[in-house]
């Protein structure tokens, strides 16, 4: 009995004190600052500038955010797991945080959140808040379809002005018109793993398109980000592609 109480005792200690281990964050000059860029898995990212954080569709567990500020903003693209994830939500300090988000995140937000810090944006909408900009832009699967994954209108893409610099984050889409008619983006988050939403090719072809400065491919399980990385830059090489770590291990 002894012998489990103390095995039972180190395997609590080594899960309270597991941590994953995050890519390291970029810092981007902006006006007025710095703007931190932190990959933290999948399609969860943490941007901060001013004192404040945004965390973009946290998902993955509470330990994925362990030793990162607490949010100021949160932004959820859409309804499914990777992207909105209620225990994530739940164990992470949400008591000062702003949520931006579609309807249909909005219906299914947990208890919890007062639902005066709720912000509901719809394609098209656009906010000020925290000193930034936050557009909503469609994102959804072609050929549009009734069973689609993901349906046009449903979630949301957004364009964030921060510091004067335009971030696009792409959500689940695939090269819809709207994506390839952006304008002046500086940084951009780019989806792409199949079923879902499309190859690395075909995210390659949307980028070219609307030539963002820099762009992370992101929320790409499964898929070859080098052959993203080298479409894109035979294309085009004065667009900076940045490749890290979005699925890290605990250590």
């Amino acid at each position: 009995m002894r012998g489990k109480l103390v095995l039972l005792f180190v395997f609590t200690t080594v899960m309270l004190f597991t941590k994953a281990q995050l890519s390291q964050p970029d810092h981007e000059k902006v006006n007025g600052g710095e703007l931190t860029i932190q990959p933290v898995q999948h399609a969860s990212l943490v941007l901060s500038y001013h004192n404040k954080n945004l965390y973009i569709d946290p998902a993955g567990g509470a330990s994925l955010f362990k030793g990162l500020a607490a949010p100021d903003v949160i932004i959820i693209t859409d309804i499914h797991g990777d992207h909105f994830d209620t225990a994530t939500l739940n164990a992470i300090n949400t008591n000062n945080a702003m949520f931006v988000v579609p309807q249909v995140v909005a219906d299914r937000l947990p208890a919890m959140v007062n639902k005066q810090r709720v912000t509901i944006l719809k394609n098209g909408d656009e906010i000020h808040v925290q000193d930034m900009a936050i557009k909503a832009i469609p994102m959804y699967n072609l050929p549009e379809a009734p069973d689609a994954f993901h349906t046009k209108g449903r979630g949301n893409g957004y364009v964030l002005t921060i510091g004067g610099k335009n971030i696009y984050i792409s959500g689940d889409t695939e090269d819809i018109p709207e994506m390839r008619a952006l304008k002046n983006i500086d940084i951009a988050f780019v989806c792409m793993n199949l079923p879902y939403t499309m190859p690395p090719d075909q995210a390659a072809q949307g980028v070219l398109a609307f030539k963002p400065k820099i762009v992370y491919p992101y929320h790409y399980r499964g898929q070859d980000v080098n052959t993203f990385k080298n479409l894109v830059n035979t294309g085009d090489k004065n667009i900076e592609v940045r490749l890290r770590n979005w699925y890290p291990t605990a250590q």
